[in-house]
């Protein structure tokens, strides 16, 4: 009995003793340890953000008041646009060393809640994006690593030395929408900045062309300013500026000389209409193709003046004041290869003379011209588009060869005049004829014979009726289409690519 009770001794005290010694290498690892956290490990994207990739944060359009304070070291992309971010804390951006791009766009982001030295940690930085917010002045510092700086549509008086110079990697800054004068932009605002292709300034209170621009600019554009002036020589350095957009300033004649455009060899296109221009600009330099000067105060154009621009393709000079003589016979003959004269909105009462041989669209819309001669178009016989809307044509004094030698037409609008019958001797390969809003009164197969390839026909607001339409008159007309089109004259904006023959996208003219 005595051995029994001892054998039960011995189990119960195996029972109590405790458990042997872990051997190292087999602890388990779900169960937590002395000196380690029972708690998850910490997000490795901020709340309500996304995190589609190790380096990249989008924080975009979550309302936010204040800077997340959880952002990986890691970031090199960091979106915080679409918020109500007031201020950017430093101590939390210079823990974001390595970030390439900071897009701040569409906060409420001010001057007093960016510290001077906000970005002095982000060496790498290449992208930033702050338009769209409430600075009152530019940050004194940007990182010498940037190649974009979008500061547009704030309220900025002023930029500083070292906001964009010294960036030898920069190559677009965009300052447009802002308040900017003269006096706000430091003459060494881009020193050690000498790569720098796209400068936007519009739409601020600038009031003459800023001097040292930098040489490597390629678009410039000052549209919407208060410009009155461009300084001698504020364009001698920018021999690769192939965009030049001035309209919608104040320019006059004496603010322009003739050498403030003849130093850009690059010049492919030139906007000076919204001015108060009386004349062509001298100087105009060879590569030039696109000149924009509509809505000046242009009274005659001057063969002199245009001597150097051999190789303009557009000249639009609509709501100008040419009067009777303001294009006198062979002014344009120095422009061999012009494409398209947009002379919309003027007094001419005749189609100008001896235009260029290649011209391929006469827009004449809203003049005075009430005579067609058989030779007033005999010079170009190229021409695809002809547009005399709007003029004072009666039938008696279109001659019936008018458009005898202009076998490529393909449009021909005569809308809008005093027309009683159909012009005789139309093109044969016209493709659009618009007639509406004449005085129409009867409609004969004869003028229409041979325009087989004639697809829209416009005849509204005239005054037939259906017993005034003769037997026949639609026999030849197989192309027709029956439709409903408002139909207007395009020209090529500037050219998005250093090739100005490849394509060119098209906008709306402006009358």
């Amino acid at each position: 009995a005595e051995s029994g009770l001892a054998m039960w001794l011995s189990l119960l005290l195996l029972l109590l003793l405790p458990g042997p010694l872990p051997v190292a290498g087999m602890e388990d690892a779900a169960f937590p340890h002395l000196g380690e956290s029972s708690q998850p490990p910490p997000r490795a994207c901020p709340l309500r953000c996304s995190c589609p990739r190790v380096d990249t944060v989008d924080c975009d359009g979550l309302d936010l008041r204040v800077f997340p304070d959880n952002i990986t070291r890691a970031a090199q992309h960091l979106s915080l646009q679409n918020n109500q971010l007031q201020e950017l804390p430093y101590n939390e951006l210079s823990r974001l060393s390595g970030l390439r791009t900071l897009n701040l766009h569409n906060n409420l982001i001010s001057s007093e809640g960016l510290p001077d030295e906000a970005f002095e940690s982000l060496t790498q930085l290449q992208h930033i994006y702050v338009a769209h917010n409430k600075l009152s002045v530019a940050p004194q510092f940007l990182p010498r690593s940037l190649r974009v700086a979008d500061l547009a549509a704030n309220q900025v008086t002023e930029i500083f030395p070292l906001t964009f110079g010294e960036k030898p990697a920069l190559r677009s800054v965009y300052l447009h929408n802002n308040q900017l004068s003269n006096a706000g932009l430091p003459p060494d605002a881009f020193r050690g900045s000498e790569a720098v292709t796209t400068l936007s300034v519009s739409n601020n209170r600038l009031s003459y062309l800023p001097p040292s621009l930098p040489p490597s600019l390629e678009r410039l554009h000052l549209q919407n300013n208060l410009i009155s002036k461009v300084p001698r020589g504020a364009l001698s350095r920018q021999t690769q500026l192939r965009e030049l957009y001035l309209q919608h300033n104040q320019l006059t004649d004496s603010g322009l000389d003739a050498t403030t455009f003849s130093k850009l060899h690059s010049l492919e296109y030139l906007d000076l209409s919204h001015n108060q221009l009386t004349t062509v600009p001298a100087g105009l330099p060879r590569t030039l193709a696109i000149l924009h000067l509509g809505r000046n105060r242009i009274r005659q154009v001057e063969a002199a003046r245009l001597q150097g621009a051999r190789g303009l393709r557009y000249l639009l000079l609509q709501h100008n004041q040419l009067g009777s003589s303001g294009l006198p016979a062979g002014a344009l003959r120095p422009l061999r290869g012009l494409h398209t004269l947009h002379l919309y909105g003027n007094g001419l009462d005749r189609v100008p003379l001896a235009l260029p041989r290649r011209l391929r669209a006469l827009v004449l819309p809203h003049n005075h011209v009430a005579t067609l001669g058989a030779r007033d178009l005999a010079a170009t016989p190229g021409l695809m588009e002809l547009n005399l809307a709007y003029n004072r044509l009666t039938s008696a004094r279109v001659h019936h060869r008018a458009f005898r030698r202009l076998r490529t037409l393909r449009s021909l609008d005569l809308a809008g005049n005093q027309l009683t019958r159909l012009p005789m001797g139309l093109p044969t390969g016209l493709h659009t004829l618009q007639l509406q809003r004449n005085q129409l009164r009867m409609l004969e197969p004869e003028p229409l014979t041979g325009l087989d390839q004639l697809q829209e026909l416009s005849l509204a607001h005239n005054r037939l009726r259906v017993g005034d339409i003769g037997p026949g008159t639609w026999h030849e007309l197989q192309a027709l289409q029956v439709r409903h089109r408002l139909v207007r004259h395009t020209i090529p904006r500037a050219p998005p690519s250093p090739c100005l023959h490849c394509h060119i996208p098209n906008i709306l003219v402006s009358w």
